[in-house]
């Protein structure tokens, strides 16, 4: 067998947890996968425990019984063939917009993890299936609506599982949407033909939002290292201090990532001339507003949220999620792992985290606009105001994000709609807090992409002063592909490219080529 891979490099799925990480080299990088030895071992011993229940003449539940509702129904040998596949076919109910692709291929990855570590009784080719799969690049179609997040996220699942067995459409790695057993054609795979157990191990999983929680908690790194940096290009551009964010003083109140979020923007407005201008007795200022004062509990209140997110996610990647599941001692038993409430609980705990962080950065933002507030600087930041309107709408445009984020911030686990005839009468709606929660760091993002266009504005306009070494490496960033103070332009495509800059990691490498990697 060949397969064309996507990618040269190789994630190992074993007995033992695939990291955050792991998920992020295959869900965006397009790592393939390798099952380990032991993992093929220990699915073929488990796999022999459910053959021998399979010819058992009692009814056992997920071997030789329908599911749900529908479970006191006894299925003969037979039949089973067709009741797998039947039940594949009928759960791939998904509906609306495609899925993104990084998402999909998550899902398959934690799928896959869970199929390796022997619990759920599948055969060695169903697992490997997943594994060349991903390998090829290869993603099934998945749909926006689907799941609510108990008894796994089944809708999703079940399209991935449906595409294993050679139907339904799949993209391409370079996007070409074939049917899939075109697309296995292409690459020398064969559709894999279903046995007793596995189609339910297949679409059994928190894998959808846990793959979206690994995904999200990634990102979230990544923009509280930004939103440090935005928040100190505003305390400079606005001619605050930056002797609040003394280690003593963030000591008094010993949380973790507070202390982190404050030593960040010290170290950003260290040497900083602009900041040294109004440092004497001459400023009469007693205290910044809370925007700029309180930046550190914010963000560091952020960072400890997600840690908690991290401890949770690393847990369930650490999970074998199958219901029934077969033990280490043989037993095959059901269970209610499946259910999404830890997860669910923390990808809602992740978009208010969002939706305060941005709403902290638009405050930041309106006050630089404000003439009453930014301490000199031109009303809106206009080159000449009155003719020109500067910033103005841009911070509506930051104001429109944030009001959106609120909204988004509402939980989706505080929610619960029962299913399959009352059989499964709680829910978690884990998958639709993890499809708003990357709505709400994709509006995250683009917040704090605008502060950042605003900070270098009024920092610009402070000149002949000059930023502090972190500071500055940010504004010189900015400035490689968005022009400096002027008259009014196109202002959307500015917008834009910081957001690309902002999304790429490019203003958070800046500032930390130029002082050491940040907290």
């Amino acid at each position: 067998m060949t397969l064309t891979a996507q990618s040269t490099d190789l994630v190992e799925v074993g007995l033992g947890p695939v990291t955050i990480q792991d998920v992020v080299d295959v869900a965006r990088r397009g790592h393939g996968v390798r099952l380990t030895d032991d993992a093929l071992a220990e699915i073929t011993r488990s796999r022999a425990r459910i053959e021998d229940l399979a010819a058992d003449p009692r009814p056992v539940y997920g071997v030789s019984t329908g599911f749900g509702a529908l479970a006191t129904r006894h299925i003969p040998q037979e039949m089973r063939t067709q009741l797998q596949r039947s039940l594949v076919r009928s759960h791939a109910a998904g509906s609306g917009p495609e899925v993104e692709r990084e998402v999909v291929r998550a899902l398959m990855l934690l799928r896959l993890s869970t199929l390796a570590t022997g619990r759920t009784g599948v055969r060695p080719e169903v697992a490997q299936a997943y594994a060349d799969l991903l390998t090829a690049g290869i993603t099934p179609v998945v749909h926006e609506f689907g799941s609510l997040g108990c008894s796994g996220d089944l809708a999703p699942l079940a399209h991935v599982a449906l595409a294993v067995t050679g139907e339904g459409p799949v993209r391409t790695a370079d996007g070409r949407l074939l049917d899939a057993a075109d697309a296995l054609a292409e690459h020398g795979l064969s559709p894999v033909v279903l046995a007793e157990k596995e189609g339910l191990a297949l679409i059994n999983g928190t894998d959808g939002m846990l793959g979206q929680l690994a995904l999200a908690v990634t990102d979230l790194d990544h923009l509280l290292k930004l939103a440090d940096i935005a928040a100190a290009m505003s305390v400079e551009g606005l001619l605050g201090t930056d002797r609040v964010f003394a280690a003593d003083l963030q000591a008094l109140r010993p949380h973790p990532g507070q202390a982190a979020a404050a030593a960040n923007m010290a170290r950003l407005l260290a040497d900083s001339p602009i900041v040294a201008s109004h440092a004497g007795p001459e400023d009469t200022r007693v205290q910044d507003a809370y925007s700029l004062r309180c930046a550190p509990q914010v963000a560091g209140g952020a960072r400890d949220t997600v840690e908690h997110a991290r401890t949770v996610a690393n847990r369930e990647l650490a999970s074998a999620v199958d219901n029934p599941v077969v033990t280490l001692d043989g037993r095959v038993e059901s269970n209610g792992n499946f259910h999404g409430a830890p997860v669910a609980y923390v990808l809602d705990f992740l978009a208010i985290v969002a939706a305060d962080v941005a709403s902290i950065s638009e405050r930041r933002t309106d006050r630089f606009l404000d003439v009453a507030r930014n301490h000199g600087l031109p009303p809106f930041l206009a080159d000449d105001p009155g003719v020109d309107s500067g910033l103005m709408i841009a911070q509506y445009t930051q104001a429109a994000i944030v009001s959106e984020l609120k909204r988004l911030a509402a939980p989706a686990s505080v929610d619960s709609i029962p299913s399959s005839a009352m059989q499964e009468d709680h829910v978690s709606m884990g998958w639709s807090g993890a499809r708003k929660l990357r709505r709400a760091v994709d509006g995250l993002t683009r917040v704090l992409a605008i502060e950042i266009l605003t900070a270098a504005r009024g920092i610009d306009l402070r000149a002949p002063l000059q930023p502090a070494p972190g500071t500055g490496a940010v504004v010189r960033a900015v400035r490689e592909y968005v022009a400096g103070p002027g008259t009014d332009r196109f202002l959307a495509p500015e917008i834009e490219q910081a957001v690309t800059l902002a999304a790429s990691g490019a203003l958070v490498a800046a500032a930390e080529h130029e002082i050491g990697s940040l907290q």
